[in-house]
């Protein structure tokens, strides 16, 4: 293992393991005992954020169901770094929204466009005079209606809330996130309802559940694939955008060929430079958050994750040179599989030909017939091509999933791949 590689690996496995999460989850919990303090929750909410809108809809249960004290922020829109595309963020966060909502059970339109200005404004100073008075909770979720629904927000006059916004968002940056509908809890951040579960369960092992008659949690992740399984072959195709350098697609390799497999779809790869190789900032603070969140999901789903080697750059261009020529042979997935297990479970450095043999012949390759092609650009405009075909259906990011006209982004939103599916095969009936 390179050198460079052998710290990061270190480093990687020291930061984010779950022995030292939990050790600090513990001298937290000390802590605040020793204190005196109650369990205090953050939560930064943003006027124009329609994931924070649906927050709206489950904290008041949330307060309800566990001891804690509530402090509610209300801050800016994440800054350019987060949001290098907001436009199109925008746009795919209400539409996904939209879906979410629908699956929880809460009412949310996407009107195909954001809140006017003003309006934010005006629903920005109705939220702080209704935190103000101690009644946000009661009265927000309203507020938030009127502003996405482009209904009158009734407030009285009212002076510049920028101040306040200003100071809000520079206490998130502090605690170390840049997104609104985020939840922090004593050292670690809980991103709108997908998240929301996971601060459940820390608190119900804290003994901060007021009572036990609800077993379950506020918005379960939906198992997938949850239909048919080892149907003969459909003809339907369940495209799949990926990344080596995404930590998120690390973990959900056999969850989306598993779901492929059930609905007898033919799984097709389509890998794309990782968007720090596309010019794209990924500062210090949402590459932290995101391992950090990938690390919880992954304990959640039982897979191995955290033995990482940091595949950036030139290892992550010679595993492309070889899944193109692997894909070709009908190996694409076996490699995809390995390259990721390898990088981000099992240490494996990709930027030497011993960590790229291994990855190579236990995808059941030759290693003497893939080693030559390692230095070839034939992958680029395969790469680029797909990035396109990403852009065509509203998604930027991976990992991303498409069946027909169907398009999803995020490891957790599997579910709305199954949903096409299930669609799919009805038709095809």
């Amino acid at each position: 293992m390179r050198l460079k590689a052998k710290l990061q690996n270190q480093v990687a496995k020291r930061l984010f393991s779950p022995k030292r999460r939990d050790a600090k989850r513990r001298k937290a919990e000390v802590a605040r005992q020793s204190s005196g303090r109650p369990h205090q929750v953050e939560y930064f909410h943003e006027a124009s954020d329609p994931y924070s809108h649906l927050m709206l809809r489950l904290l008041p249960e949330f307060t309800k169901r566990y001891d804690i004290d509530l402090k509610v922020h209300v801050v800016a829109p994440p800054p350019d770094w987060a949001a290098p595309d907001r436009a199109r963020l925008e746009t795919y966060s209400r539409f996904d929204a939209e879906r979410l909502a629908g699956r929880i059970g809460i009412d949310f339109k996407d009107h195909g466009q954001q809140p006017d200005p003003a309006q934010i404004e005006r629903a920005n100073a109705a939220f702080l005079a209704a935190l103000d008075t101690g009644i946000f909770l009661e009265k927000a979720p309203a507020i938030s209606d009127a502003l996405w629904s482009g209904q009158a927000i009734e407030i009285d006059e009212f002076a510049s809330v920028q101040p306040r916004i200003e100071a809000a968002s520079a206490r998130r940056n502090e605690l170390g996130h840049y997104l609104g509908a985020t939840l922090f809890y004593e050292g670690e951040w809980y991103w709108g309802p997908d998240r929301l579960h996971h601060l459940e369960m820390r608190l119900r092992e804290l003994g901060a559940a007021r009572e036990t008659k609800h077993p379950e949690v506020l918005f379960a992740p939906p198992e997938v694939p949850a239909g048919p399984s080892a149907v003969a072959n459909t003809g339907i195709e369940l495209h799949w955008y990926l990344s080596f350098r995404s930590p998120y697609t690390g973990i959900v390799a056999d969850r989306v060929k598993a779901l492929a497999d059930a609905y007898g779809a033919d799984l097709k790869l389509r890998f794309v430079l990782p968007m720090v190789m596309r010019g794209m900032q990924v500062p210090r603070m949402k590459g932290f958050y995101i391992m950090s969140d990938t690390v919880r999901e992954a304990e959640r789903q039982n897979i191995p994750f955290g033995n990482a080697v940091d595949p950036v750059g030139t290892p992550v261009e010679r595993g492309y040179a070889i899944l193109h020529e692997a894909i070709k042979r009908g190996a694409g997935f076996e490699f995809a599989q390995s390259f990721l297990k390898g990088v981000w479970a099992d240490g494996l450095d990709a930027g030497t030909d011993r960590g790229l043999k291994t990855i190579t012949e236990r995808a059941g390759l030759a290693w003497s017939e893939m080693k030559p092609l390692i230095g070839s650009e034939d992958w680029k405009p395969v790469a680029e091509a797909n990035r396109q075909e990403m852009f065509k259906y509203d998604i930027w990011g991976v990992p991303s999933f498409r069946v027909g006209d169907v398009a999803a982004w995020g490891q957790d939103r599997l579910w709305v791949i199954e949903d096409a599916l299930k669609t799919q095969s009805e038709l095809g009936e």
